[in-house]
C-alpha cells in the first residue's frame, strides 16, 4: 500500500499494533451496545414501551457519561508517565470487564442487583475506552509526519468501526447458532488480553520522549542555581496555555459522532423493532450491513486524505449532511419498508460529519504536556453530553414533534461542526499547513 511504503519499520509496527488494539478494545465496548436489544431484557425489569426506551437510553448513556472523569485520569497518566502506559492499562481494564460481564447473573436470578452490576461494568468499559482511542491517535500523530499522518491516524477510526462490526458479526453468529450470549463476552475478554500483550512491544513516542528529556535537563541544571519549582513555572513547554477557542472548536467537532451513531444504530433500531416488528437478531443483522458501509466509507476517506486536505473533505461532508438532514423528517414519515430505512441510514453513514481524516490536524494544536488531558477530556465531554441529549432528547422530541423533532438536535450540531472546522482552517493557514487554492495535493503542499 503506497501510504505505508514511506513509513519506517517502527512506524509500521506501531500502526499495526495500535490498530489491532483499538479494534479489540472497541469490539469489547460495542459488544453490549449491539446486543442491547437482547441484553437489556435480561438485566433490566420488563415494563411498558415508553419506560423501556428510557431504560435503554439510560443503560446506553451510562457507558459514556463518566468518560470525562476517565479522560482526566488517563490524561494525567498520559501526559506525565507516557502514552504507552496509558493504552496498556485501558486494555487490561476492558479485558477484566468483559470477563466479569460473561459471569453476571441476570435480573431473573438476582433482581435489580443484576442491573447495577452490569451498569458498573459498562461504566468501567466506557472509562477504559476513553484512554484507548485518544491514546492511539495521539501516539501516531506524534510519531508520523504529514501527509502520511492523516490516513494512518484515520485508520484508527477504521479499527474502531471494524471492532463494532466484529461485535455485530459475533452477536449475529451467537444468536443464529443458538449459543449462550455469555460466550461472546468470554471471546471479548480473550481478545482484550491478546491486545494487551501486543501493546507491550510499543515504544514511547519521540515527541513526548524529547519533551521529557528537555525538561529533565532543565531541572538537573536548575538544582545548582534556582528553585526547581520556579523553573517549572517558567518553562514554556510545561506552561503553554491551551487556546479556549481551539478547545471549543474541538468540542463542537466531536459532538457529531455520538449524535449520528445513536441516530443510525439505536434510534433506527427502535423503529425497526416497534414499527416493523424486527426481532433482536434481525436488528443486529440490519446494523451489521450498516457497519460494513460505514467501514468502507471510512477506509475511502482515509486513503483520500493522503491526496486531499482532510478539512476540505469534512467541509464537503458537512454540506451534504446539512442538505440531506433537512429532508430526513419527510423521508422518515414516508418510510414503509425496512429496506427504505436502510437506504437512508446507509447514506447518512457515507456522509456523516465526523472528524474522520482530520483528527491528526486537530491534535497538534494542543500543547504536548497538556495534549492527552485536554484532547481526551474534550472528546469525552462532547460524547457524554451529546449521548445524554440525544438518547433522552429523541425520546421526547419525536413523541412531541414526530420526526421533525430530529432537526432540533441534528441542525445545531452541524452548525457547531462547521464553526469548529472554520477555526482550525484559520490555525492551519497561520501555521502554513493549509494547501494553496491551486493545489489540494498534500504530497506537493506538505
Amino acid at each position: 500500500m503506497g501510504i505505508f511504503s514511506s513509513l519506517s519499520y517502527e512506524q509500521r509496527e506501531a500502526t499495526v499494533i495500535l490498530q489491532i488494539g483499538t479494534f479489540l478494545e472497541y469490539f469489547d465496548l460495542m459488544l453490549y451496545v449491539h446486543m442491547a436489544v437482547l441484553l437489556n431484557d435480561l438485566f433490566f425489569p420488563k415494563t411498558d414501551p415508553h419506560i423501556a426506551r428510557l431504560i435503554s437510553a439510560t443503560s446506553f448513556c451510562l457507558t459514556f457519561v463518566f468518560r470525562p472523569f476517565g479522560a482526566l485520569f488517563f490524561g494525567y497518566i498520559g501526559d506525565t508517565v507516557g502514552r504507552k502506559s496509558t493504552i496498556i492499562i485501558t486494555t487490561i481494564m476492558m479485558a477484566l470487564c468483559s470477563a466479569a460481564m460473561a459471569m453476571l447473573p441476570t435480573y431473573a436470578q438476582i433482581g435489580i442487583t443484576a442491573a447495577w452490576l452490569v451498569t458498573i461494568c459498562r461504566i468501567i468499559q466506557g472509562l477504559s475506552s476513553m484512554g484507548e482511542i485518544i491514546g492511539a491517535q495521539i501516539y501516531l500523530t506524534e510519531l508520523i509526519k504529514i501527509p502520511e499522518r492523516y490516513p494512518v491516524v484515520t485508520f484508527i477510526g477504521c479499527a474502531d468501526i471494524l471492532g463494532g462490526f466484529a461485535a455485530l458479526a459475533l452477536a449475529t453468529g451467537v444468536l443464529a447458532l443458538g449459543m449462550d450470549w455469555r460466550a461472546a463476552f468470554w471471546i471479548g475478554a480473550l481478545i482484550a488480553i491478546v491486545g494487551t500483550v501486543a501493546r507491550t512491544a510499543l515504544r514511547e513516542t519521540p515527541e513526548f520522549v524529547n519533551a521529557k528529556h528537555q525538561l529533565k535537563k532543565k531541572l538537573e541544571k536548575a538544582k545548582h542555581i534556582v528553585d526547581t519549582d520556579l523553573v517549572l513555572k517558567e518553562d514554556i513547554m510545561v506552561n503553554k496555555k491551551v487556546n479556549q477557542k481551539t478547545s471549543l472548536a474541538y468540542f463542537f467537532i466531536n459532538c457529531a459522532r455520538p449524535v449520528w451513531f445513536y441516530f443510525v444504530y439505536i434510534h433506527c433500531a427502535l423503529i425497526l423493532k416497534h414499527s416493523f416488528n424486527y426481532s433482536p437478531q434481525q436488528v443486529i443483522q440490519h446494523n451489521l450491513f450498516l457497519a460494513i458501509i460505514e467501514f468502507i466509507a471510512t477506509v475511502f476517506y482515509a486513503r483520500l486524505s493522503y491526496k486531499i486536505y482532510p478539512l476540505k473533505i469534512i467541509n464537503v461532508r458537512v454540506f451534504v449532511s446539512f442538505v440531506f438532514i433537512i429532508f430526513v423528517p419527510y423521508l422518515f414519515s414516508n418510510v414503509t419498508t425496512a429496506m427504505q430505512l436502510f437506504v437512508i441510514q446507509g447514506f447518512i453513514c457515507l456522509f456523516k460529519p465526523t472528524q474522520g481524516p482530520a483528527a491528526a490536524i486537530f491534535i497538534p494544536h494542543f500543547p504536548v504536556f497538556k495534549r492527552f488531558k485536554y484532547v481526551g477530556f474534550l472528546y469525552a465531554l462532547a460524547r457524554a453530553l451529546m449521548y445524554i441529549i440525544t438518547s433522552f432528547g429523541l425520546v421526547y422530541l419525536t413523541e412531541t414533534f414526530g420526526h421533525w423533532g430530529l432537526l432540533i438536535v441534528l441542525v445545531p450540531v452541524l452548525i457547531g461542526v462547521k464553526y469548529g472546522i472554520s477555526h482550525f482552517e484559520i490555525l492551519e493557514k497561520a501555521a502554513g499547513n493549509y494547501p494553496q487554492k491551486n493545489s489540494s495535493n498534500l504530497v506537493n503542499s506538505a
